[in-house]
């Protein structure tokens, strides 16, 4: 059974420097555990970090496909168990980081049989939520089933769609599958979590990382993507935070000053969502990253775990 160090936290917490640093520390590889930054060309709106802030330090599962093909948890977990095997043959430790928490929970606490995207029926979705709205997608979602829509605000388009979306590929509800219990990874996990205790600090990071990402060319990068030949803006790669508000402002469905609050705001609830996430891992240490001791108490954690 091979150790790995989990570093997980919401968007612009600073997981990537922490990882960097403890990764030189302790003689370490980085796996990503992010669903955005598989993709190819989506680098500024997924702030993918640069090889200056690498390091030197081995990176995985990052650029590994195409814009516009799938990824998927299950792909997430067998490239993952993969890479901690070979990175510990090597000798090194495995560090993984990153904030796609459903990734996480697949890792340690394995699969379901979930069934993969189907793109028709998720286009057909789309389109009826275009010409009703989410919360009446969320009435029908209602119907089906209650167990999931009581726990899904009636704007969470994403969780809803793919709630309905599972419905009417199997005729189950998606609960029917996340009830079910798989084995997850072999390994022996530290979990450390980045929870900062300063929300408006952590607000005030992701605005002035939405504004960096547009001065260094966001939208050019955006247009690019919607030049391909192969662009579908209802594919998985175009529901990360930013990515959708800049196709409505490019597609001239809303206005820049719109754009830029919506962007904002889906950041600052992605957060939200990751660091509810956190709070529900029984086994995750949690650290302010914004403390000065942040950096000493994962290196402590790491070390005591190296020995156990």
């Amino acid at each position: 059974m091979a150790k790995a160090v989990l570093l997980l936290g919401p968007t612009a917490s600073g997981k990537t420097a922490l990882g960097v640093k403890l990764a030189h520390a302790f003689n370490a590889e980085v796996i990503s555990i992010d669903s955005a930054l598989v993709y190819r060309g989506m680098d500024i709106g997924t702030a993918k970090p640069t090889p200056e802030e690498k390091e030197g330090v081995p990176h995985h599962l990052i650029d590994i496909r195409d814009p516009f093909d799938s990824y998927s948890a299950a792909d997430f977990f067998k490239d993952c168990e993969r890479l901690i095997e070979e990175i510990t043959a090597r000798g090194h430790l495995p560090i993984i980081v990153g904030g796609t928490m459903l990734y996480a929970k697949a890792l340690k606490d394995g699969l379901n049989n979930m069934p993969s995207s189907d793109l028709a029926v998720r286009a057909e979705i789309e389109k009826e939520a275009s010409e009703l709205g989410w919360p009446a997608m969320h009435k029908k979602l209602q119907s089906v089933d209650p167990q999931t829509a009581e726990r899904l605000h009636p704007t969470d388009s994403q969780r809803i769609s793919r709630a309905l979306e599972v419905y009417r590929q199997t005729g189950k509800p998606i609960s029917y599958y996340q009830n079910q219990k798989n084995e997850g990874s072999k390994h022996d996990f530290l979990t450390l979590g980045l929870m900062p205790k300063n929300r408006a600090l952590l607000h005030e990071r992701i605005e002035k990382r939405f504004w960096m990402m547009i001065e260094a060319g966001f939208l050019d990068e955006v247009k690019g993507l919607m030049k391909q030949p192969d662009f579908d803006e209802n594919a998985p790669s175009m529901r990360a935070v930013g990515y959708r508000q800049a196709i409505d402002y490019l597609k001239g469905e809303i206005d820049y000053d719109r754009f830029v609050l919506a962007g904002v705001a889906a950041t600052r609830q992605l957060a939200k969502r990751q660091m509810t996430w956190m709070r529900s891992m029984t086994d995750l240490l949690a650290i302010d990253p914004f403390e000065e001791n942040a950096y000493a108490i994962a290196t402590e954690a790491i070390e005591a775990f190296l020995q156990n």
